[in-house]
């Protein structure tokens, strides 16, 4: 089977989450709105599948997979299910909640970063908002951020089959999640990251493995993986992150 991914085509976004997973599994699948060569048609195929004309269960937003029959959306959902047919997730129940509930987690740390450069509402402008991120980009570098990396390098360090991975003895969808936010972290906000990250060393190894491995490799130097950019959930501003 072919997954159909159905995200929109010019950003990274919440989809790489799904798109690192997919790769790292060697999951045949096909970036509907990046493979249709028209943006106008990805945003009317995803549009029937929002509007329920193309499934009984409409997701509310991308990023949404196709699998056979079923549309499965929401990330950290797509993982769970991905998780149960693909060597990225432990086997056990209990492992599989407890990797479920730190990609639950990973979502909360990714919206609090959008919110740094969209405190105010999503429909307005940067500009139209940028004393709000300001203030809200301070209160993140200074206590939201060390408070997520050190939740998650505290995980690692007590996970029981070592800290080379968050859940497990193996790498799964969350390790990839992980990596992801890493290097998000570091173009949004290089200088907060160049003075955080010496206290989180088992994070920082995390993320130099996972690029190391083979498919994801392959996948980071392929024309599949877009760069960050300035429409995207991870943005840089000079101003959000200051010399100190």
């Amino acid at each position: 089977m072919t997954y159909e991914l159905y995200y929109w085509p010019g950003i990274q976004g919440r989809g790489e989450f799904v798109r690192l997973a997919l790769e790292y599994a060697a999951a045949p699948y096909l970036d509907v709105a990046r493979a249709s060569g028209s943006e106008d048609a990805a945003v009317a195929a995803m549009m029937r599948f929002l509007e329920g004309r193309d499934t009984m269960y409409p997701p509310f937003a991308p990023p949404f997979l196709k699998a056979a029959d079923l549309v499965i959306g929401q990330t950290a959902n797509i993982l769970l299910f991905l998780g149960t047919r693909h060597p990225i997730a432990p086997d056990d129940e209990a492992g599989r909640l407890w990797t479920h509930q730190l990609q639950l987690t990973v979502a909360d740390f990714a919206a609090e970063i959008h919110d740094t450069h969209h405190p105010v509402a999503s429909s307005l402008y940067y500009e139209e908002q940028k004393p709000e991120a300001q203030r809200r980009a301070c209160d993140f570098r200074q206590n939201r951020l060390p408070k997520y990396l050190g939740y998650f390098e505290r995980v690692l360090e007590n996970n029981p089959g070592g800290d080379r991975h968050l859940t497990g003895k193996a790498v799964s969808y969350v390790d990839l999640s992980m990596f992801q936010l890493i290097a998000g972290l570091r173009y949004a906000f290089p200088r907060a990251m160049s003075r955080l990250e010496d206290r989180y060393p088992r994070l920082v190894a995390l993320h130099d493995r996972i690029r190391e491995l083979p498919p994801i490799a392959a996948y980071l130097s392929s024309e599949r993986r877009l760069p960050f950019n300035q429409q995207d959930l991870f943005r840089h501003y000079e101003e959000l992150d200051p010399q100190s």
